[in-house]
């Protein structure tokens, strides 16, 4: 569950200024991607990405997503040096607003940036876009109860 508002200054009470206020960093759905998507979940895999996102601001930006309630750091038992972030079900619940997203960004953003890449599953994507979705969190959750 979401938690407290505290640390959260949200501008208004609709609800997509108030989404827009915890998803609107440039980051953040990035991050929330790359871990449903691209089975990042160190902070070594996050480094690693095309994306680039450097250090500082990943480290804030996990911690934020953290203390809202997206993700959920831990350390496996055979490895206690490193941290382990997983998205929680709130997050998981934005599977479907991401693969909108990359629909959209493939219809929309090509002549902006021509470098965006084709991949095999958007016109299955576009016909069954809840099956997609329900197909991407079952795979995560599959994942994270083999860890």
């Amino acid at each position: 569950m979401l938690t407290s508002n505290e640390s959260v200054d949200f501008r208004c009470s609709c609800a997509i200024t108030s989404s827009l206020d915890i998803l609107g960093d440039r980051w953040i759905l990035v991050i929330i991607k790359q871990m449903l998507i691209e089975d990042v979940e160190t902070f070594k895999d996050f480094l690693e990405r095309p994306e680039a996102i450097a250090t500082n601001v990943l480290t804030k930006r996990l911690k934020w997503l953290e203390e809202i309630g997206l993700i959920t750091k831990s350390r496996r038992p055979d490895n206690n040096k490193v941290n382990y972030y997983h998205l929680t079900k709130e997050a998981l619940e934005l599977a479907p607003v991401i693969v909108d997203l990359a629909v959209w960004s493939h219809n929309n953003l090509r002549k902006l940036n021509p470098t965006i890449g084709d991949f095999e599953e958007l016109e299955h994507i576009k016909v069954n876009k809840a099956e997609y979705c329900e197909k991407l969190v079952k795979n995560y959750r599959e994942k994270l109860a083999k860890t």
